[in-house]
């Protein structure tokens, strides 16, 4: 949200809306869309997701969730990092970054402590991952040896379409089982693989 680009300064401008509610306000509608969230997966670029990661940062910064104006929904565990829901992100970064909060953005839950039943299957999926968004920061000598940038570039977007579709189709399902609600990425914008391009 600190970026200077066109699209974060759009972001900025939605989410005033939540920095002009009160307090009362803003932790009863959180409570509220959480419940909506609750036992489904959802894509990263939903609006509803949207609205409320917009909505969780305006409350992280006003500590709501620490004042306890509002209760979450039963089904929702308390974060380690931030003492909110606990709302987990699952990113193709998941081996290094485990599963991220929705409100802080911090690690919520380290990559070792992911429940063991899913944990083999999503180190699988990220190594996959890595080389394929590797490719969109290939050097200059890279390139070349490639004989085809283009060409490579163009193929590993592919594969992403297709193993960001198995994040959301196969794995995010996996962990509703342990978490109230996931959310998973569904772009990528190194390879420029946008939510679209995504079909599950």
């Amino acid at each position: 949200m600190d970026s200077d680009s066109p699209l974060d300064a759009l972001w900025q401008e939605y989410g005033r809306t939540f920095r002009d509610w009160d307090d009362l306000t803003l932790a009863r509608w959180l409570a509220q869309t959480l419940g909506q969230l609750q036992g489904r997966v959802w894509r990263l670029s939903h609006p509803l997701v949207g609205a409320y990661r917009l909505a969780a940062q305006v409350a992280h910064e006003k500590q709501i969730w620490f004042k306890r104006l509002a209760t979450p929904p039963a089904g929702y565990a308390e974060s380690p990092c931030c003492r909110a829901p606990f709302l987990p992100l699952l990113t193709r970064d998941v081996r290094t970054e485990g599963l991220v909060c929705q409100h802080c953005n911090e690690i919520l839950v380290p990559f070792e402590e992911i429940p063991v039943e899913c944990r083999a299957e999503l180190e699988a999926w990220a190594q996959q991952y890595e080389p394929i968004h590797a490719v969109a920061h290939w050097d200059d000598r890279q390139r070349k040896r490639s004989g085809n940038y283009d060409a490579a570039y163009e193929a590993a977007a592919e594969s992403a379409e297709q193993l960001l579709a198995v994040g959301g189709r196969q794995l995010a399902p996996k962990l509703l089982d342990f978490y109230a609600a996931v959310i998973w990425e569904d772009q990528d914008e190194c390879l420029e693989v946008r939510p679209e391009d995504v079909r599950t």
